[in-house]
């Protein structure tokens, strides 16, 4: 099982990105753009795991609490490693510490089941699209220039969830395996 645990986005942000991005796909042949459905903030990814294991996962998770929600706004567009190499589009993720606490909670809280500590910081983000070719790219980053700082709207989330990505032709699919409300009053 390849899994990942994440936060989902509303469906008004959701649409918010597709509608403000949506003349951008046709800038560049060689981008895999993101179906607005699988849209999410990674909070921890886990990648292939031993189906045995999940029962543990779950309950690794369940233990995770926090005092308030995650707030969060969705803001501009960028690429990773950078503009000159892009490889990933993503929407950036502007949020309160928090976000950065819930997703090291997570990460701590799995490490004695062999799941290895991140070694780069913390970027939330959400993934627009994989650029695999270095057809047009030159011109899709022109037009997401005006971009940069779009405001895409916010979030407040108070539970997040282990996903399942399920590779297929047609790209990866993600069905949520499990529910963890955080925030104590949620629970």
């Amino acid at each position: 099982m390849r899994l990942f645990v994440a936060l989902d986005l509303p469906a008004e942000v959701r649409d918010a990105i597709v509608n403000t991005t949506a003349s951008l796909r046709s800038e560049s042949s060689g981008a895999r753009w993101s179906k607005p459905e699988a849209m999410h903030v990674t909070l921890k990814f886990l990648g292939e795991t031993d189906a045995n294991l999940l029962p543990e996962i779950k309950a690794a998770l369940e233990q995770i609490v926090s005092a308030d929600p995650v707030s969060f706004r969705l803001r501009g567009v960028g690429f990773f490693p950078d503009e000159r190499r892009p490889r990933v589009m993503w929407c950036g993720v502007d949020a309160w510490p928090n976000l950065a606490e819930l997703a090291a909670q997570i990460e701590k809280s799995l490490q004695p089941l062999g799941f290895e500590a991140e070694a780069r910081r913390y970027v939330p983000h959400v993934t627009l699209a994989r650029l695999n070719s270095a057809r047009a790219i030159e011109k899709l980053v022109r037009a997401a220039g005006p971009l940069t700082s779009y405001d895409f709207g916010a979030a407040r989330e108070s539970q997040f969830y282990l996903f399942e990505s399920v590779l297929k032709p047609s790209g990866s699919e993600y069905q949520k395996l499990a529910t963890f409300p955080f925030v104590k009053d949620a629970r």
